[in-house]
């Protein structure tokens, strides 16, 4: 168990190791308990232009019951936190990071007063009432298909729906963080852990930690906030271009648009990679060289990935070197070592097709 953001969380559980615990949710299913990520439900005739004004998501034109991920935006551009928004008839319920709570909830909450004091109809609730499992891997859904007892085939990924699973009432999106089909299931604390032994009974099923989640995730090409994402990088240079709708790109409303829009015309002077790195595995922080040995940027995430076998990393780099195939060197440790951009995700996602 590690200190996270204010939780106690596990980094693997005794049966498992990191690496195993990582394979058997590429080829079986795990549990993850992600209750530590901040909830809320926005509710107010006037949310989702409240929630347009802080994200650059398109929330009028997304059907109700499915969900996109999106980004909160400072006045400079910059990513405030990464979050998924999940539309509903009466409601939006929005999941974000731990690690950002305090900040997303002060940001959000000095908008919503001004919002208000101009007569704006939208308010806030934290979901505190609620624990969050995540039922990941490709056989995630035959397992909770037995819990619920039909059929889930016609469940789209990104989508949420509420659902009686066992007698208790969840909120389900099928949705993850580990590049495989999944769900993300909210469920009442006084249930949780009950409902999380249901999962476990199941021998398809495995408790697994912080330490697969963030090998899935890497070779999933997903980003971590804090270390892929910050407050001075923008979608456009992390590659989350395709976050921002065309009907926002056209009419922008959302801090820091003048910024983000010049950029999506004009060009970005650097780029969110992915890289495959010979030798020792670069870790964050590591620099990125090109081929005369000059610094290009810098790693922002790596490992050793389970699946693949190789050290596959994440970074930044100059604008015009991050074309897939371009060869670049890390320097680990001291010793220059041999990377190629690659074109993630490292695996191929196992997300769910309707």
């Amino acid at each position: 168990m590690v200190p996270f953001a204010g939780w106690s969380m596990p980094v693997q559980y005794s049966n498992l190791g990191v690496g195993a615990s990582h394979n058997w949710t590429r080829q079986n299913a795990s549990v993850f308990d992600v209750s530590h990520m901040l909830a809320t439900r926005i509710t107010g005739k006037d949310r989702v232009k409240f929630y347009e004004s802080l994200t650059v998501a398109d929330i009028e034109n997304l059907p109700v019951g499915s969900s996109t991920l999106s980004v909160f935006t400072n006045e400079e551009g910059g990513i405030i936190d990464d979050t998924i928004i999940c539309k509903h008839e009466d409601s939006l319920y929005v999941v974000s990071n731990a690690g950002c709570a305090d900040k997303d909830l002060a940001h959000i909450r000095s908008h919503l007063k001004e919002f208000q004091n101009k007569g704006g109809d939208v308010d806030l609730k934290i979901i505190d009432d609620h624990a969050l499992v995540a039922l990941q891997g490709p056989k995630a859904a035959a397992v909770l298909e037995e819990l619920v007892g039909k059929d889930l085939r016609d469940f789209p990924f990104m989508d949420g729906r509420f659902m009686t699973i066992k007698g208790i009432e969840c909120h389900v999106a099928r949705s993850g963080y580990t590049g495989e089909d999944g769900f993300e299931i909210s469920v009442p604390n006084s249930d949780a852990v009950e409902f999380t032994k249901l999962l476990i009974a199941d021998p398809r099923v495995e408790l697994a930690g912080l330490g697969a989640r963030d090998s899935l995730r890497l070779e999933a090409g997903l980003c971590l906030y804090g270390h892929d994402l910050d407050e001075t990088i923008t979608p456009v240079e992390a590659g989350l271009t395709w976050t921002i709708g065309k009907r926002r790109r056209a009419e922008g409303g959302f801090l820091g648009a003048a910024k983000i829009l010049d950029q999506l015309k004009n060009g970005v002077s650097k780029r969110r990679i992915g890289l495959v790195v010979q030798g020792a595995p670069a870790r964050e922080g590591a620099q990125i060289l090109n081929a005369e040995g000059e610094l290009v940027g810098k790693i922002t995430s790596g490992c050793p990935s389970p699946s693949t076998k190789k050290n596959v990393a994440m970074g930044y780099v100059k604008n015009g070197l991050h074309k897939s195939g371009t060869e670049l060197q890390v320097e680990v440790r001291g010793r220059k070592q041999k990377a190629t951009v690659t074109k993630m995700p490292f695996v191929p996602a196992g997300y769910h097709k309707v």
